[in-house]
């Protein structure tokens, strides 16, 4: 289904596709002499999307600054032997500065000078790193901000020799229009917003222990149906959500921009909506609400609301219970609070393309309409949810042909699993079943 519509145009489009074996995590990438004269001898425009997981991002690991640092120089480094490179793409993001209100779209001084960061880091140990982390990353929310920043720094350094642009898309989500509306392939960020559920009599069992602490109305009324999300937020700071395909479409229209006209220095492009198309996370909560209403989610205990809560202590309770909060909570920093974003270069790109071309490479979010918008997206969770139910259940009966029914002892650790498991789900449909 996702390569549905380059099959249609071009039915051969995978042999275009040449697989290059690469580690990040190794000197000169682990790539190959091989592969090394296969790039350096054919390729136009390199695009650099690889970078740390912002869900594991608390502190200064090396694998953080080795990710979004030094393998960026590394690439870089790779990037000026290729014979016919035209541009260089980078894909930051658009909270790199996020200790800025105003983000204009230009590099601005890094935190520190990357390469002494580097050679510090080399002869600390991890309790070490730990300790002077929240000094150095200051006022940033964590290490994935903190080495973004970084990392246009190295960027900007190679600028003179490549011809470079920098995309900065802020909270990625599922898609607006292509492959289709509401493709998405995870549940990080807002999508464990809108799908994760938690279990109300846990939450309940909380409430008395601290007495200043008390469930709202509403909250009590969500749990006692069944399922309760939340997310620290404020109802009228703007989220600012951006589709998977504008960001694409961008980065394309980019590296066509950068190899024709070269420009002189390296161009930043904040891919937001904020500024353009603002969409409050009130409104977001709002939707998602309706989109269940009329999409009931199938094999769970009770329809799933988003609830979103400035009760710093509820919140944390909540937390507990699921952990989906993790990746939820990274976010809280970003939907508490809003940011000026300068799109004069996005702007100015829209205007360089044809009329044909800004139907095909689509970045305009002016277009976007956000209750259309979140109604796919909670559908296209829905889906994903689906698709993954259905492959643990291929999966579980597949081990269970090939290693379980083959052993008798096997079998009735199989056996006395699946009656735990019954009896727990049991145990929350009854309690379920009193609330009402």
């Amino acid at each position: 289904m996702l390569f549905d519509r380059v099959r249609e145009d071009n039915p051969d489009f995978h042999q275009k596709i040449i697989p290059i074996s690469s580690e990040l995590m190794q000197p000169g990438l682990a790539i190959s002499p091989e592969d090394v004269q296969t790039l350096t001898s054919c390729i136009n425009i390199t695009v650099y999307i690889a970078d740390y997981d912002v869900n594991s991002a608390v502190c200064l690991r090396r694998h953080a600054l080795q990710l979004n640092v030094i393998a960026t120089q590394q690439l870089l480094s790779l990037a000026q032997q290729m014979q016919h490179l035209q541009a260089f793409i980078h894909i930051s993001t658009a909270y790199a500065n996020c200790n800025r209100r105003h983000i204009d779209e230009v590099i601005y001084p890094p935190p520190v000078e990357p390469k002494k960061l580097i050679d510090s880091l080399e002869w600390m140990d991890d309790s070490i790193v730990r300790d002077i982390t929240p000094r150095l990353i200051g006022d940033r929310p964590n290490t994935y901000t903190y080495t973004k920043a970084l990392a246009e720094c190295v960027v900007q350094q190679e600028s003179g020799k490549l011809n470079i642009g920098i995309i900065r898309p802020s909270i990625v989500g599922a898609s607006w229009q292509e492959p289709f509306p509401g493709w998405i392939d995870n549940f990080n960020g807002p999508s464990g917003v809108f799908i994760a559920p938690v279990f109300p009599e846990v939450i309940k069992q909380f409430e008395p222990l601290n007495a200043s602490v008390k469930l709202t109305a509403k909250q009590r009324h969500m749990a006692g149906k069944g399922i309760l999300r939340t997310m620290r937020a404020s109802n009228d700071a703007v989220a600012d959500l951006i589709p998977v395909d504008v960001v694409i479409n961008l980065t394309l229209a980019a590296g066509w921009y950068t190899a024709v006209h070269r420009p002189k220095t390296a161009l930043v492009y904040n891919c937001t909506t904020g500024g353009i198309n603002p969409f409050h996370w009130g409104e977001i909560e709002h939707h998602v609400m309706s989109t269940f209403k009329r999409n009931p989610l199938e094999q769970a205990f009770r329809r799933p609301n988003a609830n979103i809560t400035s009760n710093y202590l509820i919140n944390q309770m909540m937390r507990i219970f699921n952990r989906l909060h993790k990746a939820i909570g990274l976010l809280e920093y970003f939907s508490s609070q809003d940011w000026e974003w300068n799109s004069d270069n996005m702007n100015m790109l829209m205007s360089q393309l044809s009329t044909e071309d800004r139907k095909t490479f689509n970045f305009d979010v002016r277009q976007l309409n956000w209750p259309e918008y979140i109604e796919n997206y909670c559908i296209g969770t829905k889906k994903l949810r689906n698709i993954r139910y259905t492959f643990n259940t291929v999966l579980l009966v597949f081990i269970w042909r090939v290693f379980i029914a083959r052993s008798q002892m096997a079998r009735n650790i199989w056996y006395f699993v699946v009656s735990l498991c019954f009896k727990f789900l049991s145990y929350f449909r009854a309690s379920s079943t009193l609330t009402q």
